[in-house]
């Protein structure tokens, strides 16, 4: 017998609804910092340990298959478990991971960090979907998922202040033990709140074919989603990972304003999200939306690639690029839900993100090697490649939802 979440009123009070919407949004925002856990100290770890830009790209693909392999699963698993406990077996290892990152002595112990962090970033699409898809009322989801993507970009935009600041006021292992001790206030606040955070669970059928559960992985359209993910995930890697060391090679900007410009990047995108949410809520061309707007970046990416701009517009280009990617980053969601079969969202969640697993594991290592040989503009360059491509996938998504228009 299946257990349920409360039922729902026929009209849900905009109160209930946005407590959801922002506890979800503290546990995404969470994750998305968690993304950076790695990659914000990697001049430390260059010079700390001796390490390559390949060493280091290899640890953020690490963190990744193991997130991308755990999401795939966490999907079944959520919809049989419910979202809740999985959220909670989350953060938990979040402050795990950060609590050994404060003492690591070599590069062994960072691939530790990077495997236990991915084991925990693994759950949070398929938790976080399901939880908004179950408890928000219909007429608000695009808003719920506009504000989904905001709290993750200020998720990526708090992590370089936070760590910047608490490693200068004392040391990047204290700013590790920080992070734990952020991760327990936020697994403490959701255990308090835990009531709004109940989901259905979906009930065997024990009367059907045992492959039924697998039966969504035969929908073209999912693997359509899941190369979108791949692919437009893998220019996000690019800017994360070495966007401050090309700014840095290129143009010769400081640590800190190069830092500061990942920040603002991820602001710009966070601002694109909350603009993003009102076009998704009056437009029913998600995929259109998302190719406009992913074209808009590739187009920026070039242009911070040729070198041609000085440093200050270079990193304002930038900073703009993640506005535009943002503006999709709703009706991305939108149009995900839109391909996804009812009762299947955590498992059609957990496979499509788990594409964005991938494109971060393997976007680092292509694009390390690139950053050892110096071809730093060539690096962006290639970033705007991936990001035109997820172009085409978005448009092939929208060709084959049903009920779609006829392209």
């Amino acid at each position: 017998m299946s257990h349920t979440a409360p039922p729902l009123p026929t009209e849900v009070p905009i109160a209930q609804d946005a407590t959801i919407i922002g506890l979800v949004g503290l546990a995404h925002a969470s994750s998305h910092f968690a993304h950076l856990l790695l990659p914000l100290m990697f001049p430390v770890f260059m010079k700390e340990f001796g390490l390559s830009y390949s060493e280091l790209g290899f640890l953020m693909t690490v963190f990744f298959v193991v997130s991308g392999l755990g999401q795939a699963s966490a999907g079944f698993v959520v919809d049989r478990l419910g979202a809740r406990p999985m959220l909670f077996v989350a953060l938990s290892i979040f402050i795990v991971a950060c609590s050994t990152a404060a003492t690591v002595t070599g590069y062994g112990g960072l691939l530790v960090v990077a495997a236990l962090a991915g084991l925990g970033n693994a759950t949070f699409h398929p938790v976080d979907f399901t939880i908004l898809n179950q408890r928000v009322s219909a007429g608000r989801l695009g808003y719920a998922f506009s504000a989904h993507g905001l709290t993750g970009n200020l998720g990526w935009a708090a992590a370089p202040v936070f760590f910047a600041t608490i490693s200068s006021l004392s040391s990047w292992r204290m700013a590790y033990l920080a992070a734990a001790v952020m991760y327990v206030c936020i697994l403490l606040l959701l255990i308090v709140q835990r009531d709004h955070l109940a989901t259905q669970v979906a009930a065997s059928d024990r009367d059907g074919p045992v492959e039924h559960s697998m039966a969504f992985m035969k929908l073209p359209v999912v693997w359509w989603c899941f190369g979108f993910f791949l692919i437009s995930t893998m220019t996000l890697a690019v800017v994360q990972s070495f966007s401050v060391s090309i700014l840095k090679a290129m143009h010769g900007v400081s640590f800190e304003a190069a830092t500061l410009t990942l920040t603002a990047y991820m602001l710009c995108g966070a601002l694109g999200m909350f603009v993003g949410g009102f076009v998704a809520a009056r437009t029913s061309s998600s995929d259109r939306v998302v190719a406009l707007a992913m074209g808009a970046g590739a187009a920026l990416l070039v242009l911070c690639g040729t070198g041609v701009l000085g440093a200050a517009a270079s990193m304002a280009v930038l900073a703009s690029t993640g506005f535009a990617i943002g503006i999709a980053g709703p009706s991305r969601d939108m149009m995900i839900k839109k391909a996804t079969p009812k009762g299947a969202t955590g498992r059609v969640y957990g496979m499509v993100y788990s594409g964005l697993d991938v494109g971060f594991a393997v976007s680092p290592m292509i694009f390390g090697l690139f950053m050892d040989r110096g071809w730093f503009g060539a690096t962006l360059v290639g970033a705007a490649v991936t990001l035109s491509l997820s172009v085409v996938a978005a448009l092939g998504v929208g060709r084959r939802t049903p009920g779609s228009r006829v392209a």
